[in-house]
């Protein structure tokens, strides 16, 4: 079975299904390369999704080695786009902790495996990643 079905609906929109829970996305191309920008663009869902595979791996650490929760925490996601060709660039993202008192040591572990998340290794080395936490 397709992980994702995915469907021009026009207009530079699409509508995407995941097949496995039944969920949807829409994106739109950007004002700035000639769309409605009335939702995620392609790009805006490749940067996100960093952020989010960030988040997910630190929560799996959490919970499996019974670490101090990250539940609450918040990424910011900046997307930086280069013209010629016209590509993602650089992905900024600062990671905001609640105040949950971790120790250095848990600080480093989830430091260490937010830059080794699976998205962060897929991405081409080209793509800037410039990773901030907020402790």
């Amino acid at each position: 079975m397709p992980t994702s079905i995915v469907k021009y609906t026009g207009e530079l929109r699409t509508q995407a299904l995941h097949t496995a829970s039944n969920t949807q996305i829409i994106t739109d191309a950007p004002v700035d390369n000639h769309g409605k920008g009335e939702a995620f663009s392609p790009t805006d869902l490749l940067a996100t999704s960093l952020a989010s595979c960030f988040l997910t791996v630190m929560g799996i650490k959490a919970q499996s080695d019974k670490m101090t929760s990250i539940d609450g925490a918040v990424a910011e996601v900046t997307k930086v786009m280069y013209p010629e060709p016209r590509r993602v660039g650089e992905i900024q993202v600062k990671v905001i902790f609640p105040k949950n008192n971790f120790s250095e040591k848990e600080k480093k572990i989830y430091e260490t495996i937010a830059s080794t998340c699976p998205v962060a290794k897929s991405l081409h080395p080209d793509i800037k990643q410039v990773l901030t936490f907020v402790w």
